[in-house]
């Protein structure tokens, strides 16, 4: 798959990522145990605002591979 198409599915695949995970991240926000504790609280939003970056990155790697060598 040329780089150009790697980076158009990947940033779909970014997109439906960041989106998921925010939609999980509010709906888990409002479970009563992290709601009960401010420091949770806290701890969650830091946990979750940053935690969407660790299965983000072998897309971004996979996005960034360079094309293999034409054949000649």
């Amino acid at each position: 798959m040329p780089i150009r198409l790697r980076k158009f599915v990947g940033a779909f695949a970014l997109i439906a990522l960041v989106v998921v995970w925010s939609l999980l991240a509010m709906g888990l926000a409002q479970l009563p145990a992290i709601k009960a504790n401010g420091l949770v609280e806290a701890i969650y939003y830091v946990v979750a605002g940053l935690g969407w970056v660790l299965p983000a990155m072998p897309l971004i790697r996979w996005m960034s591979r360079p094309d293999p060598p034409k054949p000649r």
